[in-house]
């Protein structure tokens, strides 16, 4: 289990192979005047296909994140991909950082600098963190083609195996959101011992829409909230939970398909206002849909949905989660549960409402997620 350096590098031949893709693309029909109501906009993916073909610059971003450092171990049957980037401080804290679907490690770009080098920023060094960021199994630089499917329970089981055992952090803390938020809460049920506290911007608590006779309005709003999300918003984690191959035949052979499942994703989620670029560039966004089409990794990135679906909850019905937890309110996240309901599951010890962002908060408000990571695991720096 003795970790190699890694750098990114992605042919040149798949670079050729995508642009010559992007010049067929072979265009669909639109509802007139829908926009965005049906899924994505023909126009603006037309112009986002037509700048991914002729201005963007992958060589530029693949440099950005071989920047940081980087490293391969052989864990649980795969390769596994991870930053390990050092804190610059007097007692750098040991943070592990899990993104989800459809994101990838390139989520934390903005904010991996912020943490581990705060004054920098103008912060002080005694918030220092060293993070680890990997790229989850299944995804990016994680991936080689026909390698065992990995869900969030057995992720958090690699994860730990990663932080103690290859790296040697008897005891870490660990943020997540969307999947890595399900991994991070599965590391606090199962590995307590391991984890100081867990920071989370996405809360994976149950999701039951029946209502209790002796429900808050809070919790009264909250389910009515959920089972419009379920009804109008979930058919993506049915198809890619039941039959994600079928899927990934025509994802994995289209750019454009693959860019618009995606892009599609991060303008409903987070907090544009309407347009996706409100929230991020162009390029931070083919930035991160590159990655998945370079690897080849949309397939199985798409099982923890399957294992979800066809395993269970990743935190067993009754388990409460004691690790000391921390929860950043971001106003657009997708699923938004009250205190009230998250402290069944939790011990929520901080709750920050945010005011503004959504479900992808470190590319979306870097300094205020970063804010409250330090603000949280201060606290356990002196153990």
């Amino acid at each position: 289990m003795e970790p190699r350096p890694f750098t990114v590098r992605i042919d040149d031949d798949v670079l050729t192979d995508l642009h010559e893709r992007l010049g067929r693309a072979r265009w669909p029909d639109e509802v007139p005047g829908s926009s965005w109501a049906y899924g994505t906009d023909l126009a603006y993916l037309k112009a986002l296909v037509e700048y991914w073909r002729t201005g963007y610059d992958w060589r530029a971003h693949e440099a950005q994140l071989n920047e940081f450092r980087q490293f391969s171990v052989p864990l649980a049957g795969i390769d596994l991909h991870f930053i390990h980037q050092p804190g610059v401080g007097p007692s750098p804290l040991p943070l592990l950082l899990s993104h989800g679907w459809p994101g990838s490690v390139w989520e934390f770009y903005k904010l991996i600098p912020i943490l581990t080098d705060p004054a920098r920023f103008g912060g002080d060094p005694a918030d220092a963190f060293t993070v680890v960021a990997p790229s989850l199994p299944g995804y990016g630089f994680s991936f080689r083609p026909n390698q065992p499917r990995f869900g969030a329970v057995e992720i958090a089981d690699v994860f730990a195996t990663l932080m103690t055992d290859v790296l040697g952090y008897g005891r870490f803390v660990a943020h997540g959101g969307d999947w890595g938020s399900f991994i991070t809460a599965r590391l606090g049920a199962v590995y307590p011992d391991r984890l100081l506290g867990i920071h989370l911007n996405m809360l994976p608590v149950r999701r039951d829409t029946d209502q209790p006779t002796d429900a808050t309005a809070e919790e009264v709003a909250y389910l009515q909230e959920l089972r419009h999300w379920i009804r109008e918003e979930t058919g993506y984690q049915t198809i890619q939970g039941t039959r994600p191959q079928t899927l990934a035949y025509g994802l994995t052979d289209s750019p454009v398909g693959l860019a618009a499942w995606i892009v599609e994703k991060f303008r409903a989620w987070s907090d544009c206002g309407g347009d996706v670029e409100n929230s991020f560039s162009r390029d931070e966004l083919l930035t991160n849909i590159t990655i998945y089409w370079a690897t080849g990794t949309i397939n199985p990135s798409f099982w923890p949905y399957y294992a979800r679906i066809h395993v269970g909850w990743p935190i067993p019905e009754g388990t409460r989660v004691d690790v000391p937890t921390a929860y950043a309110a971001f106003p657009r996240e997708i699923v938004r549960p009250p205190r009230s309901i998250a402290e069944r599951t939790f011990n929520i010890q901080r709750w920050t409402p945010m005011p503004s962002g959504g479900h992808f908060a470190a590319l979306e408000e870097p300094e205020a997620l970063a804010d409250d990571l330090r603000a949280f695991f201060r606290q356990f720096r002196t153990r």
